[in-house]
This record gives structure tokens, sequence and C-alpha cells, in this order.
């Protein structure tokens, strides 16, 4: 299994320099690469294998105003090309969206395979670059001195920060112990999300605290004259901003994910178009207790008594406790739940049946 270690990375002038020219050159070859792919497309309806972009590459290394690409790594750019390929690949098989131009202004990156670094007891040394890099190590558990990565990535985000990334096989993981307990997750409105057995958890409120000052300092970004000074300082308390935003969302998925995985043995999740609040199967609007289905529920009902059963339902629970079952039958007879006028309905009666397999079993019900 390939994991990776993210670490704060602190270069020296000289490195920071040379780094800073390799970010400009990689992002110069990926634009124009994607620019030329775009209109070989146009022109001749043509398809850029990986081997014609690397000889493009090869051909933009030999011109006059270009000449400067041969002052950096090579492996970077060549590795620029390959993520490039890797793109168009999950674009054309739909599981990315197309392939976008980098900005100067955004994350910047270069990734060095074992060819464009050497890394000696716990020391890293790139290419182009005489003295070692500087980090942190956050990971008492782990010996730096032991790893042996296959790649290195550094990078720098908008407010400035360095880090090192560093790619390694690791052996499996031991599973975890059984928890014996089966829970179904329903997104929420009110909550962030709600389990089948009551559970309800909340919002955090750090993030939304985070929230709030970076529109405050968007706002100021907005009001400031472009190209002057002050403008500058906005951008970068902005970055600052959503920097925070972002690790205190991920910190707060992270945490709540760890905890649903380490109590329970399967988790069902409905898979939801959360931006048109949709969904083919009625889980809200379906009661638990006898499967009477309500005509209709509006958002603002978060409670509501089954006019069939009389059992007193909570709308996000109620939802969760539909889902996990549904998810099971799924998981059971592989019978899709999606909308009887739907052409990919499959009948849960002509079905083979398929055993369970272990991870996280999704309802496929969503408009």
């Amino acid at each position: 299994m390939r994991t990776a270690y993210k670490c704060r990375a602190y270069p020296d002038p000289e490195q920071a320099s040379v780094l800073n020219r390799t970010f400009g050159c990689v992002r110069v070859v990926w634009n124009r690469t994607l620019a030329w792919r775009q209109a070989r497309y146009r022109g001749d309806r043509a398809p850029t294998s990986y081997a014609k972009a690397s000889a493009y590459l090869t051909t933009m290394k030999t011109e006059a105003d270009l000449g400067w690409l041969n002052e950096v790594s090579s492996v970077p750019l060549q590795q620029a090309i390959r993520h490039q390929q890797a793109a168009f690949t999950s674009f054309y098989a739909g599981r990315a969206r197309y392939p976008r131009y980098k900005s100067r202004s955004g994350r910047q990156s270069a990734e060095y395979t074992r060819s464009g670094f050497r890394y000696q007891d716990g020391q890293l040394y790139l290419a182009k670059t005489s003295s070692p890099l500087a980090f942190a190590w956050s990971w008492p558990g782990v010996d730096p001195a032991s790893l042996e990565p296959s790649t290195v990535t550094v990078s720098r985000d908008p407010c400035g920060r360095w880090y090192v990334s560093f790619a390694v096989d690791v052996p499996e993981p031991a599973p975890l112990p059984p928890a014996g307990a089966l829970v179904g997750v329903d997104l929420g409105i009110k909550d962030f999300a709600v389990t089948s057995d009551g559970q309800k958890i909340p919002h955090p409120r750090s993030l939304a605290r985070r929230e709030r000052s970076l529109a405050r300092y968007q706002r100021r970004l907005a009001r400031c004259q472009k190209g002057s000074a002050n403008r500058a300082k906005a951008r970068a308390k902005v970055a600052r901003a959503h920097r925070k935003v972002r690790a205190s969302r991920a910190d707060f998925l992270h945490r709540t994910s760890t905890r649903l995985v380490r109590d329970h043995d399967v988790i069902v999740i409905e898979d939801l178009n959360v931006s048109g609040m949709d969904r083919f199967h009625p889980s809200s609007k379906t009661c638990s207790a006898c499967g009477h289905l309500l005509t209709e529920l509006s958002l603002k009902t978060r409670h509501w008594t089954c006019p069939s059963c009389g059992t007193r339902h909570d709308r996000d629970v109620n939802a969760a406790k539909n889902i996990l079952a549904a998810g099971l039958a799924v998981t059971a007879c592989g019978a899709d739940v999606r909308h009887p006028g739907t052409s990919r309905v499959r009948s849960a009666v002509k079905q083979e049946p398929r055993p369970v397999r272990a991870g996280i079993p999704v309802v496929q019900g969503r408009e």
C-alpha cells in the first residue's frame, strides 16, 4: 500500500529561488501543453498520447524564448506531462472534470522521482540544490531515516507556506477489531449528519467562525485597488483565511469519519445530490417502522407521525434508518434502488446473489 507523509518545509533562500523557478517552469509546461492539446483537437480532431506530449516538451526546450526551461531539473517538467495525461484519462473516464490552466497565484508544486532527488539518513537533497531541504517531521512513531520514498513533492500554498510530501510503500494496516454495529448516515440540514441510532453530529462552530472571517477578508480585498500594495496584503490575508477554513474542515471530517469507522462494521451512506437536495429514494418520507410513504413532506417539517402505524419520527433519524435498510438490501441482493422509470433499474428477483464485500455500501439512489 502506498501512503504519503506531508511535512512543513523550510527552504533557505537559495533553495527557495530554485524551487520558485521550477514552479514557474512546471506551470509554463503545463499551460502550453494544454493549449497545444486543445489546438490539435480543434484543428485535426487528433488525440494526444503521452509520447507526443513528451516530444512536444522536448521541442519547447529547443525554442529560443524558452531556453530557461533547461535551467531547472527536467524531472518535474516530465512529471507535469504525466500528470496532465492522467488528468485527461480521468476526464474521459468520467472520474474528473476537464483539466484547467494553472494560475500563478494558486498553489504551486513540483514532483521529483528517484532520479531527481536523493534521500539519505533522513536528509533530502533535491536536484539543482547543494544543501539538504529542512523539514519538520510530525510522526514520532516513524523514523524518517527509515523511509524509502518513491516520489517527493514540494509545494507552496498561496499564503507562502512550504510543504514536502514523501510517497512511500508501507505494509497493509491490520484490520480493526469487529465493533458489532451497523449504522446508516443521513446528511442533515440543521445538523451536519444524523445516524440511524439517533446520534446527531452538529456542524463545527470553529469552521463557521473561520468562514465568517474569510468573508470579511474577501470584502476588504474587493475594496482594494488592483495593483496596489494594500491589495497584495489583503490577498495574503485571504489566502491565510482560506488555509484555516480548509484545515478546520479537514480536521472535522477526519475526526468524524474515523469515529464512525472505529465504532461500526458497516456504514451506509446515501448517494445524495446535495446541490439539488432531490433523490429517488424517499428516505425522509418513508416510515422506517411500517414502510408507509407520505405524499409530501416539506423541509421545514422536522418531526412527523406516521398515519398508518402512529410512530413518531425525527425526520433525519428516520431517513438514516431507511438508508441503512436500503443499503443492506443492495449489498445482499445486488438490486438497484433507483426510480422505477429509469432504464438502469434491475430486478432484485432476477439478480444472482452476490457475496457481501468489505467496505462501505452506498445507496445508488439519486437524480
